[in-house]
């Protein structure tokens, strides 16, 4: 059965005190934007195609961080419209469904990656393993955070 719920109030996670709140749902989605290391963020084109991409992201109990190529053209994208969707890889058989809705921001807050404990600690490995070595050469090409803040969750 689909579930959906809105976040109960900024920075707390939306399985707890939300009117209509369905808790196993919202307990399970925090878990998995927790502990899931691809996302699919979805935006949409100046021609009104959608466009998905597999990122990187750090869920912090209310919003998602995402390091962005400055290149990117989903940055010039997102100055026209900031509405996206996140949603997660379901369980191959259809179930097991996370979709969020919601605005991204540019972050100027946000500390680099190199200087992000939480988020070398999810993708350090893949950082060193890849063609980028150390994150401070990955920092190089994805120098832009991105703060994704979710207005709506649905799923089953």
């Amino acid at each position: 059965m689909p579930a959906e719920c809105r976040p109960a109030a900024p920075g707390s996670p939306w399985h707890e005190g939300a009117p209509g709140q369905i808790p196993e749902f919202g307990a399970r989605v925090d878990r998995r934007l927790r502990e899931e290391v691809v996302a699919w963020l979805t935006l949409v084109d100046p021609g009104g195609t959608p466009q998905p991409a597999p990122i990187w992201f750090l869920w912090d109990g209310a919003t998602a961080l995402v390091y962005s190529d400055r290149n990117a053209k989903r940055l010039t994208h997102l100055r026209r419209n900031p509405k996206v969707a996140l949603h997660l890889d379901g369980d191959g058989r259809g179930g097991d469904i996370v979709v969020l809705t919601g605005e991204v921001v540019v972050d100027q807050t946000a500390p680099a990656p190199p200087d992000n404990p939480p988020y070398l600690a999810k993708y350090g490995d893949q950082i060193a393993g890849g063609s980028w070595r150390t994150p401070e050469v990955f920092a190089g090409t994805y120098d832009v955070a991105l703060r994704f803040t979710p207005s709506r969750v649905r799923g089953h």
